[in-house]
C-alpha cells in the first residue's frame, strides 16, 4: 500500500451484491489537501464507493485508508476522522437540528462546550439558526440537507465524503457549500466530492475520476481525462458514457 501521506488510497477494491460486482477492483489516490471529484454515470458504483469511505458497508476485496487509517481493521477510528454527506440524509426527524446535532456530537465523543461552539457555528454559517429549535419534520428537504451538511461537519473531520450534497440547495447555500470545500482544501483538509453537477465539478474540483460500470476509466484534471476519454470536455464525455 502507499505511504501515509495520502488523505484517501484505495487499492484493488471490489463489492459485489450476489452476482453482480458493483465495484471492479477500483484503486485510487487523493492526497490531502485536494478536492477530488468522483463522476460516473447512474449505477457506476460511486455510492457504494462512498459508503464504504464511510464505513457504511464492508468491500468484498480490496484495500481502504483514510486519514492514514484502515477502514476495515479500525472502522471506529476511521469514522471519527471522516464526515460523510449523503444524497438524502436519514434524520431523526422529532429532534430540532439543535438537538440532532448534540446528539451527533455526543456519538463522536465531544466534550459539550465544543459541541456547543460548533453547532452555533455550523447552523450560523447555513443561515439556519432562527430554525435551530423547529423539529427537523418541519424543515423543507433543503434545510435538511443543510443540517446533514452540519452533522459531517461537526466533528472537524479531516475527511469529507460527499455524495451529490447540493441535492436540494438553494442558490445561495450552494455558493456557501463551494466556498467551503475550498477553504477546507487550503486548511489541509480532504473532500471527497462525488455529483452529476459536473459545470460545479470543474470549478472545485483539483483532479477527478471517471468511474463506469465499477471501473476507473481515466483519473488526473478534467482536461487530462477528458483528453484521455477522447472527448473535448468533461461533460462530454460523462454524456458519451451515458449513451452506452
Amino acid at each position: 500500500m502507499p505511504d501515509d501521506g495520502a488523505a484517501i488510497e484505495i487499492e484493488g477494491l471490489r463489492k459485489s451484491y450476489g452476482s453482480v460486482e458493483a465495484l471492479q477492483g477500483v484503486t485510487l489516490r487523493v492526497e490531502r489537501g485536494e478536492v477530488f471529484g468522483y463522476v460516473g454515470p447512474n449505477g457506476a458504483g460511486k455510492t457504494t464507493t462512498l459508503k464504504i469511505l464511510s464505513g457504511l458497508i464492508q468491500p468484498t476485496e480490496g484495500r481502504v485508508r483514510v486519514a492514514g487509517v484502515e477502514v476495515t481493521e479500525a472502522p471506529l477510528a476511521a469514522k471519527a476522522r471522516v464526515g460523510y454527506v449523503p444524497e438524502s440524509g436519514a434524520l431523526f426527524e422529532k429532534l430540532s437540528a439543535a438537538e440532532y446535532l448534540t446528539l451527533t456530537g455526543r456519538l463522536y465523543g465531544l466534550a459539550e462546550d465544543r459541541i456547543r461552539s460548533r453547532a452555533d457555528h455550523w447552523l450560523r454559517y447555513f443561515d439556519l439558526a432562527s430554525r435551530a429549535g423547529a423539529p427537523l419534520a418541519t424543515l423543507s428537504k433543503g434545510l435538511k440537507q443543510r443540517v446533514c451538511w452540519m452533522a459531517a461537519l461537526l466533528h472537524d473531520p479531516e475527511v469529507l465524503v460527499l455524495d451529490e450534497p447540493l441535492n436540494g440547495l438553494d442558490v445561495e447555500t450552494v455558493a456557501r457549500a463551494k466556498d467551503l470545500m475550498a477553504a477546507l482544501a487550503r486548511d489541509g483538509r480532504t473532500v471527497f466530492y462525488s455529483s452529476h453537477l459536473i459545470d460545479i465539478v470543474e470549478v472545485v474540483c483539483t483532479r477527478v475520476a471517471v468511474l463506469h460500470a465499477g471501473r476507473v476509466l481515466a483519473q488526473g484534471t478534467t482536461g487530462e481525462v477528458a483528453s484521455a476519454l477522447g472527448a473535448p470536455s468533461l461533460e462530454q464525455a460523462l454524456l458519451g458514457l451515458g449513451r452506452e
